[in-house]
């Protein structure tokens, strides 16, 4: 079947999704363009900030791919301090952005619980309510999530980074710590609570197959997503994976599939929020701009204090890690203008999927400025 005719169908089969991925030439514009028309009829020319504060590279996990795994004796630790966090969060809302991120290494601890649980009361209570707020700070129990909820989180990105559980298991060590049973039971947990529910995954994994990024994507729209974070696997010096590098596909195959899972996730589910993740730029100079133009409408500026930008590495040649949060701005505002998208300011800008599946499941959650 050509790729004409199956974009032409409401919904695709893996077999469909692996003759998009391999697409080229004429056809891999058919499907950017397909792609950029249908993120312009269903969110418009709008991308949104979430400021992002990186504010621990502490970890409790040692995934094999991840700069800042338990075991990376290389890393200078930092964890800031509150006030740290709450003047980065002041900067966002003065800064008239819709919404920050809190993200850092994860942690399982009731110390950890109620620092985040009192950080979310801060950053609710100095904005008056006006910012949203991601978290994307790992695996929890239940009843942690719904405190956090109930403090004013209204979003959550939990990547599962590969949702074939054999590959899962390739890239994790094979102890309780890193159970994708465990991965997939928090995601669930998560949408249940009532958050706009996020996940995503790694595009060049090692032994990662086209078969299993057809089966990544028919997953997310399965499971219901709210918001995708995807982006290319860069390797990190001091990881694990390192040494199967040589058998990695090249930088810009990696980047080139990572545009086409955004373009397939887009028409595949017309009204989530996808980020344009910041390791496309790490790449490819104008990264972001070219996911913007084919289906991404979330930018992530970094507002965390410079000085520990370089130690929230998750992989090498990190872009941007000498930037101010006001460079940053002024930087992402440009680039969203390159891509003919306007920066929405003052909204969190929600997902519209979220929106349609709270109305048809009778979900009453936190009031939404943007209404």
């Amino acid at each position: 079947m050509s790729v004409k005719d199956i974009l032409d169908k409401e919904d695709f089969s893996k077999e469909n999704l692996i003759t998009l991925l391999q697409s080229s030439g004429e056809d891999r514009l058919l499907l950017f363009t397909r792609s950029g028309k249908i993120k312009a009829d269903n969110i418009g020319n709008k991308v949104w900030f979430r400021g992002l504060i990186e504010f621990s590279n502490v970890c409790g996990k040692d995934c094999l791919y991840c700069g800042i795994r338990k075991g990376n004796k290389n890393l200078t630790r930092y964890n800031l301090s509150d006030e740290e966090i709450i003047e980065a969060a002041k900067f966002a809302w003065k800064n008239r952005y819709g919404s920050i991120a809190l993200q850092s290494g994860e942690l399982e601890s009731p110390d950890f619980t109620e620092r985040v649980e009192k950080l979310l009361n801060k950053i609710k209570e100095l904005s008056r309510g006006e910012l949203g707020i991601t978290l994307s700070v790992g695996e929890q129990k239940p009843e942690v999530y719904k405190r956090w909820f109930d403090a004013g989180a209204h979003r959550y990105l939990l990547r599962v980074e590969a949702t074939n559980e054999k590959l899962y298991n390739k890239i994790h060590p094979l102890n309780s710590k890193h159970s994708f049973r465990k991965r997939m039971d928090c995601l669930k947990s998560l949408q249940d609570t009532g958050y706009q529910t996020g996940t995503g995954v790694m595009i060049g994994l090692p032994y990662q197959t086209l078969d299993d990024l057809a089966g990544d994507l028919l997953f997310m729209k399965d499971f219901n997503i709210d918001m995708c974070g995807m982006g290319p696997y860069i390797e990190h010096a001091d990881t694990p994976l390192i040494e199967v590098k040589e058998t990695l596909l090249p930088l810009q195959e990696r980047f080139d599939l990572t545009l086409k899972m955004i373009a397939i996730i887009r028409i595949m589910m017309k009204d989530i929020n996808i980020v344009a993740a910041t390791a496309l730029q790490a790449i490819d100079p104008i990264g972001r701009e070219k996911a913007v133009k084919i289906g991404a409408n979330i930018i992530m500026p970094n507002i965390t204090p410079g000085k520990y930008r370089d130690s929230y590495k998750l992989y090498d040649n990190k872009p941007c890690t000498d930037d101010s949060a006001e460079d940053c701005q002024s930087c992402l505002e440009a680039r969203v203008s390159l891509a003919d998208c306007d920066v929405v300011y003052g909204e969190w800008g929600d997902s519209k999927h979220y929106e349609n599946r709270r109305q048809a499941s009778g979900y009453r959650l936190q009031e939404n400025p943007d209404a």
